[in-house]
């Protein structure tokens, strides 16, 4: 039996962690269903090398590579093609080694007698809940081309939404380390040239002066090695609070209310994987309590999981979705509104899509805004930092020649 960990929510609201032996995943899901638990997120705990993020390297799969193999498979599977041959015939004619290694299980699992989706559930590390739910449904709705290309389209989405956030995330980090690691090297090997050539002129040195020199002595010493590391570890201890639940909670308020329009993107984005995620499940047949519990794991973001499965638990009492949402301040009045008319005409994964083209729309006009204005401000704040070092060190000079 494997140890699994897992994510749940009591019945008083409370998220807790926690292991538990079972034969597979549907198993421990199972067990804790019948505590009355509603269950978050459950995986496979790794062992030796995989515990440190090593050993699991050579097992994973590209997104692109993934979003390739489902448009094929899918393909196939329209043209009437046996499942196991198609895996047979795609894993041979993959380029990457991991997703033939991947397939190739996937077709033994099958050959042996299990279903497709229970076979990904077996690979849910590299396809996703996601993934193996909408399969599940399409195969039980004997839709299974139909929902692959659908899969497909939500992982070619979500592609598209992490690229958007990262372009707009790179250049400023980019321009941010570049000045630090500029003004660090001016500290550490320029200044104190300039502060040999004024020890053996002697006089006093202007303050602003002093001050450059103070801070490069203290970078230089022991006593600035010692600080670095303080830093290092604050960082790598702030780091591993943040996989706590209480650090990720505590970082998705704070992403969410960021100055500069970042809050805004980060709720945006939020947004828009829900209502993506939300409707394809729909579409493809998914249970509507199932659907609200995977999306909510597949948000992103803890104060939106929370309120999700918080909307979960009034959907399982008999509110309407919209109802449920209305309660929770992070879903704007539009999205509730656009739930609402979606459920009153029987098209609420229709409706769904539109609300996520909206949010996609808004969060590729908030990136390309948040980087015009960014860039600028970090060109002027890269320059202020250079030239008020190099004019602090240069202030003696300029005294000298006003004596001249």
């Amino acid at each position: 039996m494997d140890t699994y960990r897992y994510r749940v929510r009591r019945q008083g609201g409370d998220i807790v962690s926690g292991e538990l032996e079972g034969a597979d995943r549907e198993a421990v899901v199972e067990a804790l269903r019948r505590e009355g638990l509603l269950v978050i997120e459950v995986s496979r705990e790794e062992r030796g090398l995989r515990r440190f993020g090593l050993g699991g390297l050579r097992e994973r799969v590209g997104r692109e590579d993934l979003v390739v193999f489902t448009r094929q498979l899918a393909t196939m599977t329209e043209a009437g093609v046996p499942l196991v041959r198609s895996l047979g015939l795609l894993a041979e004619g993959s380029e990457s080694a991991n997703l033939a290694r991947v397939l190739h299980r996937l077709k033994r699992d099958i050959e042996s007698g299990a279903s497709f989706s229970g076979a990904l559930l077996r690979q849910e590390s590299v396809f996703g809940r996601l993934y193996v739910q909408m399969v599940r449904a399409g195969e039980h709705g004997g839709a299974l081309d139909e929902v692959l290309l659908r899969v497909a389209a939500q992982l070619e989405r979500e592609q598209e939404l992490r690229r958007q956030v990262r372009s707009a995330m790179v250049y400023p980090t980019f321009v941010l380390a570049f000045a630090l690691l500029a003004t660090l090297l001016m500290f550490v090997f320029v200044v104190p040239v300039f502060a040999g050539m004024y020890d053996d002129l002697g006089g006093e040195l202007p303050l602003p002066t002093r001050l450059a020199i103070g801070v490069s002595d203290l970078l230089s010493s022991p006593v600035g090695l010692g600080a670095a590391l303080c830093v290092g570890l604050a960082v790598w201890l702030l780091v591993r609070r943040t996989r706590t639940e209480n650090g990720r909670n505590l970082l998705g308020r704070i992403s969410l209310a960021l100055p500069l329009g970042l809050g805004r993107l980060a709720g945006k984005v939020a947004l828009a994987r829900v209502a993506r995620t939300l409707g394809s499940l729909v579409s493809a047949g998914v249970p509507i309590l199932e659907a609200v519990e995977i999306t909510a794991a597949a948000s992103g973001n803890p104060v939106v999981e929370a309120a999700l499965l918080r909307a979960r638990e009034e959907v399982g009492r008999g509110e309407s979705v919209a109802a449920a949402l209305s309660g929770e301040p992070v879903f704007p009045h539009l999205v509730v509104r656009m739930v609402a008319v979606g459920e009153e005409t029987g098209n609420l994964d229709g409706t769904l899509a539109k609300v996520a083209d909206f949010y996609e729309a808004e969060v590729e006009n908030a990136v390309r805004s948040l980087t015009a204005a960014v860039e600028p401000a970090l060109i002027v704040a890269v320059g202020a930092i250079v030239g008020t070092t190099i004019i602090t060190m240069y202030l003696p000079m300029f005294r000298v020649f006003e004596l001249l």
